[in-house]
């Protein structure tokens, strides 16, 4: 990023590393999925299409992210399991602190996690219409993650217990509640007849009222869903002669058993144990103090501005492949923007955002309790939404283009003690955003008028502001008239209006998500507009 004196802010920013020989697992799980299910007609107490939509989902992100050796999900959940000796990202969980009167608090924010659960989100959308051809995605999926860190192959077999046993209790429970609501209970009497009751009385439930034997259920229903990744030899290419060459690949394929965390299972696959270690016991039941490390959560700070930045994975390349107009295409930034206003009109807590290229700051109120002040929760649900509604609104701004590939976004969330270094920050970002766009232009002009890309970062080498214009000018271009989204970037709040239902002036106040490409470093647009921070 470029130099500047609001740089100092960086400081704010630490990178936690996952240190080895600690395993990774990242858990995804829908974000008010009941309401999901219901605005979409899910069938219940299982969606066979939903469960598949996801388990599709699932074998994506595994076969996207090699260093991922071991998947398991049912319902509205996945944890992905990380090879023991994976760099991916370096192993960083990237998380940001403020100290304030001697109080420290880490506010984890794993840029692992919000890489995958952007990518299954991305995938989520893409995909809905092969498994629901006939349902409109009625507004963007979000999820939420976390990064739990596992520090031997015990606690690994402690979590796969815990969560398919999770996965046997809750879709026994569910079974039995939604035969006796389709009996004619009442939800509360349902819940009712079940309160305390015991497996062995709810399976007698099903057996003796409704005639189902549970043990019968689909196993993906009952078990959960493994990926598992077997090496297989595949075709690449055919020789001059017509025979073909063949290469080992690793494939992913879905895998139901009764019990991931036994032994047997777990040791007759070789891959496993090269990657994440054996078990050698098989165990009946998990330690309290495991569980209490699964669900354990960092809070931030209170009292302090936080601030949620959203990152483009490899837009570069994402850029390419899409044939975005160069240095700036207007429809992609507009998009960007719109996924913004998105998210402010979604989460009532957030109160300002400033977005430049494939990046956008949320701001929340000072005293927000969003998410309990949970950080991995709190910047995955957003970077999830953002990345769902990029993908639902892509045909809008493109509707020549195809998408090709899932778009992925990272986040983390930084903790500001005071107004001052908040502005300071935003300051920052419209400061990178001129420095970044008039090299960018100037860039892609010497590019386009023959010179390699090497040459033109070598002519641009050591230039300052002044020597950029004095270039600009030689193209016949006035940087200060380009377009002001560009050299400023984009700030989405909530302001004032007087329009009506029809979208005209009719004298009456209300309030709606603007976009706006003001001067935020300059006093004067804080002060015109003092509500916006005065949290």
């Amino acid at each position: 990023m470029a130099n500047s004196k609001y740089e100092y802010v960086k400081s704010y920013e630490v990178d936690d590393e996952v240190f080895l020989p600690n395993l990774i697992i990242v858990r995804i799980e829908g974000c008010d999925f009941q309401r999901f299910s219901q605005v979409h007609e899910f069938q219940k107490p299982n969606d066979e299409e939903a469960l598949n939509l996801m388990n599709s989902c699932a074998i994506s992100v595994s076969e996207a992210f090699p260093d991922i050796v071991f998947s398991y999900g049912f319902s509205d959940e996945y944890s992905f399991v990380f090879k023991k000796t994976s760099k991916f990202y370096q192993r960083r969980a990237s998380f940001s602190f403020s100290e304030v009167i001697h109080l420290h608090t880490n506010c984890l924010c794993s840029k692992v996690g919000t890489i995958i659960v952007s990518f299954f989100s991305s995938v989520y959308v893409m995909k809905w219409r092969q498994f629901f051809p006939h349902k409109e995605l009625m507004y963007p999926p979000s999820l939420h993650a976390r990064v739990i860190r596992c520090a031997s192959e015990e606690v690994l077999q402690s979590y796969l217990f815990w969560r398919q046993n999770n996965c046997h209790t809750n879709n026994l429970h569910n079974t039995c509640l939604w035969e006796l609501i389709k009996s004619g209970k009442t939800e509360s009497e349902a819940l009712g007849l079940l309160k305390d009751s015991s497996k062995e009385e709810k399976n007698d439930l099903l057996f003796r009222k409704c005639n189902i034997n549970y043990q019968k259920l689909h196993p993906m229903f009952r078990q959960g869903s493994c990926i598992l990744k077997t090496e297989v030899f595949e075709v690449v290419k055919h020789n001059d002669n017509g025979s073909p060459v063949r290469r080992l690949r690793r494939k992913s394929s879905i895998v139901h058993s009764k019990n991931i965390a036994d032994r047997r299972f777990w040791n007759k696959h070789a891959h496993l144990q090269k990657e994440l270690g054996s078990f050698t016991k098989d165990i009946g039941k998990v330690e309290p103090d495991y569980i209490r490390s699964f669900q354990f959560e960092d809070k931030l700070i209170p009292s302090t501005w936080v601030v949620v930045r959203i990152d483009g994975c490899h837009f570069h390349r994402f850029s390419e492949a899409h044939e975005f107009v160069k240095p700036n295409d207007e429809q992609a930034i507009n998009l960007m923007n719109t996924c913004a206003v998105a998210v402010l009109k979604e989460f009532h807590d957030l109160v300002f955002s400033y977005g430049v290229s494939d990046e956008y700051s949320f701001v929340l109120k000072k005293d927000s309790q969003f998410c309990q002040r949970q950080a991995s929760e709190m910047v995955s649900v957003l970077v999830s939404f953002f990345t769902s509604m990029y993908v639902m609104k892509w045909k809008d701004f493109f509707p020549q283009k195809e998408l090709k590939y899932p778009p992925c976004f990272d986040g983390r969330a930084v903790c500001y003690p005071s107004y001052e270094i908040l502005r300071d920050y935003l300051s920052w970002r419209q400061v990178d955003c001129h420095i970044n766009n008039q090299y960018n232009t100037c860039f892609w002009e010497l590019v386009k008028s023959g010179k390699t890309k090497t040459e033109a970062q070598n002519a641009l080498k050591g230039t300052q502001t002044g020597d950029k214009e004095k270039l600009l000018r030689q193209f016949g271009i006035e940087y200060n008239e380009l377009p002001v989204m560009f050299r400023r970037g984009s700030s989405a709040f909530w302001g004032t209006t007087r329009i009506d239902k029809n979208g005209e002036c009719n004298g009456n106040s209300g309030k709606r998500v603007v976009v706006q490409h003001c001067n935020i470093i300059e006093p004067s647009f804080w002060d015109a507009l003092p509500t916006i921070l005065s949290g």
